[in-house]
């Protein structure tokens, strides 16, 4: 097998190409021009350089391929560049779809996110949930559904379409949580906000095994939802702590977190700058809630995923 990873360089992506590469699957990397390549050191993959928009280099790099695991994204929250956000998730997704069909690519595995079916008020759901949620909860909510219904719609043209619907991802270089778990290990973490708000959680190698699972046994078509569990961020702070002298960050009241979110949006505007926080922010950490059932994954991938608690602990150097 033959594989093209889009966004090879990135946190996800870096993951499949060390698993596929140990698998003794031929790994090609599609990558930007401007990429940090420091995630792919000594890794033996053949590297294209290119826009995720540019068909013709994309095609170049599809040669003698089988099997594309797409998954470079824009992933943010709060502060996006809409405009290209949009461009790459959702243009993005559509060009590297249909030139994957042209160059008679076999199979095409999406990482996706549980995203898709926005707020879930709390109902646990599985990959036949039909999204209820009118509008979207954010750019990058909106993008992925987006994103997401272009690759469904290319099974009918006869591209093997499958997708990877991760929780939230974590590991050792996470870009995201990663600062964070830095600052409370080092005793400088001293306020936080949503601490109650459970979080599905899910390892990035796990997440990788499962996109490269879903490559070999997926069935054409079908989603797979990849999560762990849930904890709340109070939790894995207390599971960080074991055994060191350190405290749980004060939880800063919901009415301030609000209001400042809200007076950082007015205060931004004026300057024509992006907010630190804001209300987008503040909607997720309070106010929408997705919960998901993993058992398809389990029993048609046979993916077996570290456990909430065990992800938490391979975060600690």
């Amino acid at each position: 097998m033959t594989i093209l990873i889009t966004g090879a360089n990135g946190f996800t992506g870096a993951h499949v190409a060390r698993i596929a590469l140990k698998k003794g699957i031929d790994v090609h990397g599609y990558v930007r021009e401007s990429s940090d390549l420091n995630r792919l050191n000594g890794l033996k993959i053949k590297l294209f350089k290119g826009d995720i928009t540019d068909a013709k280099t994309i095609l170049h790099a599809l040669e003698n391929v089988d099997t594309v695991i797409h998954t470079a994204a824009y992933v943010a929250l709060g502060a996006v560049d809409q405009a290209e956000m949009e461009r790459v998730n959702v243009e993005g997704t559509r060009t590297v779809l249909a030139t994957s069909l042209a160059a008679g690519v076999k199979r095409f595995v999406y990482c996706s996110t549980i995203g898709i079916f926005g707020d879930t008020k709390g109902e646990i759901v599985t990959e036949e949930f039909q999204r209820d949620q009118s509008g979207f909860s954010s750019t990058y909510d909106s993008s992925k559904f987006y994103a997401q219904k272009l690759v469904d719609s290319y099974l009918q043209k006869g591209l093997e379409v499958i997708s990877i619907l991760p929780s939230g991802i974590m590991g050792r270089g996470d870009p995201h949580f990663g600062p964070v778990i830095s600052r409370y290990l080092s005793g400088r973490l001293k306020l936080w906000a949503g601490g109650q708000r459970l979080t599905g959680i899910v390892h990035v190698e796990d997440v990788a095994n499962s996109l490269l699972l879903a490559a070999q046994k997926g069935r054409a078509g079908e989603k797979y939802i990849v999560s762990a569990g849930e904890l709340r961020t109070i939790d894995m702070f207390a599971i960080l702590a074991r055994g060191k002298p350190l405290k749980p960050p004060k939880e800063v009241p919901e009415i301030v977190v609000r209001a400042v979110a809200q007076l950082l949006e007015i205060t931004f505007k004026i300057v024509a700058k992006r907010p630190p926080l804001n209300r987008e922010l503040v909607h997720y950490l309070y106010d929408r809630c997705v919960r998901v059932d993993a058992t398809k994954a389990r029993n048609e991938l046979g993916w077996r995923p570290l456990s909430p608690e065990q992800i938490v602990l391979t975060l600690i150097p």
